[in-house]
């Protein structure tokens, strides 16, 4: 099982880096979570230098794929070069976007007809790339999901652990990271946004 998690130049560290922990609660050694670029080093909006694990080529032969944010999500959606690279699927693959990535699913034909969750930022272009957005953080449809907040990351990680491996490791991936002392409750609020969309 390989899960890719899109990660370009201005990426977004909490989109990209709560999803690969939460993900990476999972252990079994089939499981393999990547951070995947169209360079060897992207920078963060803040200035995170990281080391990717895999191209944008393999990436698009993931079993599940993240499409995380980034100050700089219009223009790689504006870069045909680089969209082609993107060879998504969601008749074979798991797909998912946190915020300005959802744009990137808008532009690649993949939400038609598909309500979708975005940033306020980004609300106005995926609007304009003629999609409808939900004010909420998650929504999924079949093998498509999308996620609006930065802290929403959880949702897609959770969602996608549910639908891969169950409802059960869901919860103890997410039970892992809550916070001491609202463990409980913690769960039952992210279990219950993505419960009916698994």
């Amino acid at each position: 099982m390989h899960i890719a998690i899109l990660t370009f130049d201005g990426y977004n560290e909490l989109d990209s880096l709560i999803a690969l922990g939460i993900l990476n609660r999972i252990k079994k050694p089939d499981w393999r979570v990547s951070i995947a670029s169209p360079t060897p080093h992207v920078e963060s909006m803040n200035g995170v230098i990281i080391e990717r694990h895999v191209s944008l080529s393999e990436a698009s032969s993931a079993d599940a794929v993240i499409i995380g944010s980034g100050m700089k999500t219009r223009d790689v959606a504006a870069d045909e070069s680089l969209m082609a690279q993107l060879q998504l699927d969601p008749s074979r693959q798991l797909l998912a976007a946190q915020c300005s990535g959802t744009l990137l699913l808008a532009k690649l034909g993949l939400l038609n007809e598909i309500p979708a969750c975005t940033d306020l930022t980004t609300k106005p272009w995926v609007q304009e790339a003629g999609i409808e957005v939900l004010n909420q953080a998650f929504f999924a449809k079949g093998n498509i999901a999308t996620a609006g907040g930065c802290l929403a990351s959880q949702y897609l990680a959770v969602w996608m652990i549910a639908r891969l491996e169950g409802l059960e490791a869901a919860k103890d991936a997410i039970h892992y990271v809550a916070p001491v002392g609202e463990k409980e409750e913690y769960v039952e609020r992210a279990i219950k946004n993505i419960a009916p969309f698994i």
